[in-house]
């Protein structure tokens, strides 16, 4: 005799129920947005902190009158928009462990989600799929959170497409679209056709998330794989292009596993020395941890930052 079929409303409110009872009272504390970042009202003035505050906050009116450089805090909107890119790309189908990629791209995205959307928020999404860059409008309220995520997991599996957009072209949607400030979140492998290994390139979508992070807070979430990291002493394998379809059978010999670690890992910083140099915040998931406590202890950390950040000023000056 089977059990119960889960459905996929059963599995949302799993994905809720996981997400509000291990990070909710975590993460929360008085009002300031999921992750510490500008809002739209002007707070108080507090002193310069070099390699942590950005110049463009620089309060130069107190500067001026202390001789002491200073920058202006910004108070989190009581309302915000979140906006989300869920990059559902052939290279998300891939997973060797319970979960795939995709599948991670999804929690993830629901996880922003339930935790904004708590709070009164409007949340919405762009998702890169097949040929087309599709747009769910923001909404607030849980069903409507539902309707999205309900979307993104019926969505069929992404096929090969010749001049299919990439990963900078929906980032260039995203940015162009909704010009109010807010959140925007990327949940991609950042896998570009042709992986840029040097850390000091510049990947296609650098750019664009560069823009994008001039007048948002983003949150870049790099969702990955074991097996991308390393290769399997298994022998011959056929290995298959999910973008391109193409498919190459290669003996895994131990020279070919050590040359493709080195290669992922050079991936993987270039990755991560580029979205530093957009001034995002990054979160790596992986198919083979727990990802609600790597969010967690992203999160706390990111607020630590901030509380450092914020420390008081020495006596005698300005606030």
């Amino acid at each position: 005799m089977t059990g119960p079929v889960n459905t996929p409303e059963q599995a949302l409110r799993r994905l809720e129920l996981a997400v509000v009872r291990r990070l909710d009272g975590l993460l929360h504390g008085s009002y300031q947005g999921l992750f510490p970042g500008p809002g739209g009202e002007f707070g108080d003035s507090r002193v310069y902190v070099p390699g942590e505050d950005d110049v463009r906050a620089m309060d130069w009116a107190v500067t001026a009158r202390t001789a002491v450089p200073h920058v202006r805090d910004l108070i989190a909107d009581r309302e915000l928009e979140t906006w989300a890119l869920a990059d559902l790309s052939p290279s998300m189908d891939f997973g060797t462990t319970e979960t795939e990629k995709r599948d991670l791209v999804i929690a993830a995205i629901g996880a922003v989600g339930f935790l904004t959307a708590r709070i009164g928020n409007r949340f919405g999404t762009y998702v890169l799929h097949d040929e087309h860059i599709h747009r769910m409008p923001a909404r607030g309220g849980k069903a409507a959170l539902y309707g999205l995520l309900h979307s993104l997991a019926d969505a069929p599996r992404g096929r090969p497409a010749t001049g299919a957009p990439d990963l900078a072209e929906a980032v260039e949607t995203l940015a162009s679209a909704r010009r109010r400030r807010g959140l925007r979140v990327i949940a991609s492998d950042f896998l570009d056709a042709e992986p840029v290994l040097d850390p000091r390139a510049e990947p296609p979508w650098e750019r664009p998330i560069r823009r994008l992070a001039a007048r948002h807070q983003v949150l870049a979430i790099e969702v990955i794989d074991p097996r991308e990291l390393e290769l399997p002493p298994v022998g011959l394998v056929g290995l298959t292009d999910p973008e391109s379809g193409g498919t190459r059978r290669i003996r895994l010999t131990a020279g070919i596993r050590a040359a493709y670690a080195e290669a992922a890992a050079a991936q993987r910083e270039a990755t991560r020395a580029a979205l530093r140099r957009c001034g995002a915040a990054h979160l790596v998931l992986r198919t083979d941890r727990d990802w609600i406590a790597d969010i967690a202890r992203f999160v706390l950390r990111q607020r630590r930052t901030a509380h450092l950040a914020h420390r008081p000023s020495a006596p005698g000056t300005a606030r």
